[in-house]
């Protein structure tokens, strides 16, 4: 790793030492942000498994409702039912503090599913389908929106785990590098001052 172009002085090495004190601690620090941020990660990539089974299940409910409705009371029919029903979904920005981060995430509500046709027109495979695809409906939400937590958390790991790299590769090795290059330098010229000085002494002991 190559040290740093600067002067061996000793001033230089105080700012050095400085410098990797700094960058170690800072390492730590992000190396326990990346730690919580990957168990973060983790976490929220079983609860998406768990949401797609689930939504698994509720696709194989919702469309042989749909189906058996479809059989039962017609397309037509069912399309005159249909255009008479209006439902409103809310959507909003939900924050979340993980890690000293302030991630952005999805929230959605969803209305309670209610029978707004005439019980005279409709039929129980109505009743069933209705049910069944307002429970896919609230899988798909709770999905989009753990998906959602998770690729934001993603993304703070690779930009964590970027900076970790920077400082465990480059900064702290440099840094090291450097601080042995003017220690070295420094006992040198000790050194030479040393023998420098018997030298004289020794030559003014002569005289």
């Amino acid at each position: 790793m190559p040290k740093e172009s600067i002067a061996p002085t000793k001033s230089n090495l105080l700012k050095t030492k400085e410098r990797l004190a700094t960058a170690e601690e800072g390492y730590d620090l992000l190396e326990q942000k990346r730690e919580i941020l990957v168990m973060e990660l983790m976490r929220k990539v079983e609860e998406v498994k768990l949401l797609e089974r689930d939504l698994d299940a509720a696709v194989e409910k919702a469309y042989p409702a749909l189906k058996r409705m479809l059989i039962t009371v017609g397309r037509e029919r069912a399309g005159r039912i249909a255009s008479g029903i209006k439902y409103t979904f809310n959507t909003r920005e939900k924050r979340f503090q993980i890690a000293g981060i302030n991630l952005p995430g999805l929230e959605v509500q969803t209305p309670d599913p209610e029978l707004k046709y005439s019980p005279e027109n409709s039929f129980a495979e109505c009743d069933e389908t209705v049910i069944q695809f307002f429970n896919l409906l609230k899988i798909l939400t709770n999905l989009a929106a753990v998906r959602t937590i998770a690729w934001r958390l993603a993304r703070e790991v690779r930009k964590t785990q970027r900076r970790v790299n920077a400082l465990e590769k480059m900064l702290i090795p440099t840094a090291r590098e450097t601080m042995a290059y003017i220690e070295a330098s420094l006992e040198e010229r000790e050194r030479d001052s040393f023998f420098t000085s018997k030298l004289l002494k020794k030559k003014t002991g002569k005289r």
